[in-house]
């Protein structure tokens, strides 16, 4: 029994995009640095605000002294100095800050308080008198925090000890350390409603940022999303100069590099299901027809499998050729001698007929090229030539150098034959794949071998053409764009 088992295709998670990641680490560092700065400021201000009450108070004390040593020198036998007098003079002639009240205790009782201009009022606090009448010092001046129900104060307690007072008066000034801590508190909180107006604002300005920032990988998971294997031509439009355009550009490249793959292996596969179809049947069917016991139909039959075969071969090697063409290794850039180079060819030239070669424009110069394809790409020419003109004729090839104003020194190789020429409407079409003219025959050869040329050709970042008139003859071109190390040139130097 069989059983079969669907495969589940798994799907990760969605989690948190990436523009929400980026930012909520930003407003994190945001609100951080918020956190940590407000923090700093708040306990510094706090700690501002105690050295500038205890300093008030300290110079309250002060001012006072002051005021009874000089009381004392202007005192006399007749004015003799009281404490309930030296407690109105101070009182009087001391202004309270905000947040700041002052009283005076005389026989355990409030005698004298601040005007009613000042806001601060201990005296209407139970638990401050209470504190001040039994629990306040009487031998030291002391300055100290005296908490109560309704708030906490930051106390300088003054005893007066004068000679004819029984008791001990006291001078009292205080801050409402409360009511100065709620103000201080207040302002923090500003800082907390600005900081949250600034992070909002940031949230929202970061958002719209980011999503720009990151524009590029949207575009490239949307063109990804577009991208199969029918359809290879999306591409990703370049944002900006910074390090995603490099990532986009960089995509960009790859993508036109599995586009062209995948071209090379479509026509590869359709080229050899179109080509080698016909050799298979023509071997198939004069098999099938073959009579094994006639010796001389078994011959015929033998000598037409080897030719299909040979043919069959030439075009497996075409079609390699051409697969491989689109590889950044299909040509290996070197300095090469071009007269050495047409010499080479000459030689290599003179076999493939009974023709009239020769040499005409000769160029003595060092240029950066793949000698082995261009022999395979001139000598393809050549062979074509061959095949379309006569026994005798004149086929002449060479170089020479042109000068272009977007590439600079162009190297130009030419081949120009006598034969039967090419009709205008079949000059561009015969440089496609299996691209014949309307003078060629099927059988004769792969019909890639100019295809080959214009590859070898794009290889180089040049181009190939041909001028041709019919019953004239034809000239091809191959122009590569290259830097030149001139040595000698003889323009008129027949071979």
């Amino acid at each position: 029994m069989l059983s079969a088992t669907k495969k589940k295709e798994w799907t990760p998670r969605r989690g948190f995009s990436v523009r929400t990641r980026v930012l909520a680490g930003m407003l994190g560092l945001i609100t951080l640095a918020f956190a940590v700065t407000g923090t700093v400021v708040y306990l510094l201000q706090v700690s501002s605000m105690d050295a500038r009450i205890d300093d008030s108070l300290k110079r309250s004390v002060q001012e006072f002294q002051v005021l009874t040593d000089r009381s004392s020198q202007m005192a006399t036998t007749v004015e003799p100095l009281t404490a309930e007098a030296l407690l109105y003079a101070a009182m009087q002639q001391t202004l309270p800050a905000k947040n700041e009240g002052m009283l005076s205790l005389l026989n355990g009782s409030v005698r004298w308080t601040a005007p009613e201009i000042v806001k601060m009022r201990p005296e209407n606090d139970p638990g401050f008198i209470d504190w001040a009448v039994h629990r306040a010092p009487t031998d030291r001046v002391m300055l100290q925090t005296v908490p109560t129900s309704q708030s906490v104060y930051r106390v300088v307690s003054i005893p007066l000890s004068l000679e004819r007072d029984e008791s001990t008066p006291h001078l009292f000034f205080a801050y409402d350390y409360t009511a100065e801590k709620r103000a201080l508190n207040q302002g923090f909180m500003m800082y907390l409603l600005v900081g949250l107006v600034i992070l909002l604002g940031a949230g929202a300005v970061g958002w719209l940022l980011v999503g720009r920032l990151l524009r590029p990988v949207t575009l490239l998971r949307d063109t990804a999303r577009q991208i199969s294997e029918s359809d290879l031509s999306q591409r990703i439009e370049v944002v900006g100069r910074d390090d995603l355009a490099e990532l986009t550009i960089t995509v960009n490249a790859m993508l036109d590099r599995v586009q062209n793959a995948m071209i090379s292996k479509r026509q590869l596969l359709d080229d050899v299901g179109h080509e080698l179809r016909t050799p298979v049947t023509v071997i198939q069917g004069h098999l099938e027809l073959m009579d094994v016991n006639d010796p001389h139909d078994v011959d015929q039959a033998r000598e037409i499998a080897m030719a299909e075969l040979d043919r069959m071969s030439f075009l497996i090697n075409d079609l390699v050729t051409l697969a491989t063409s689109n590889s950044d290794g299909f040509v290996q850039l070197a300095p090469t001698n071009v007269g050495t180079l047409l010499d080479d060819l000459l030689d290599k030239a003179r076999t493939l007929g009974q023709r009239n070669w020769r040499i005409g424009n000769r160029v003595e110069a060092t240029a950066n090229l793949d000698a082995q394809r261009i022999t395979q790409a001139m000598l393809q020419l050549c062979s074509n030539a061959v095949k379309f003109s006569t026994v005798g004729s004149t086929i002449t090839f060479g170089t020479n150098i042109a000068t272009d104003q977007h590439n600079g020194s162009v190297l130009r190789f030419w081949v120009r034959d006598e034969g039967i020429g090419i009709d205008v409407s079949d000059q561009d079409r015969i440089f496609e794949r299996f691209g014949r003219g309307q003078n060629s025959k099927r059988t004769e050869g792969s019909g890639l071998g100019l295809n080959i040329v214009s590859a070898i050709a794009e290889a180089h970042r040049g181009t190939v053409g041909v001028s041709s008139d019919v019953g004239i003859g034809s000239t091809f071109v191959i122009e590569i764009p290259t830097t030149l190390q001139k040595e000698e040139d003889e323009p008129n130097t027949d071979h």
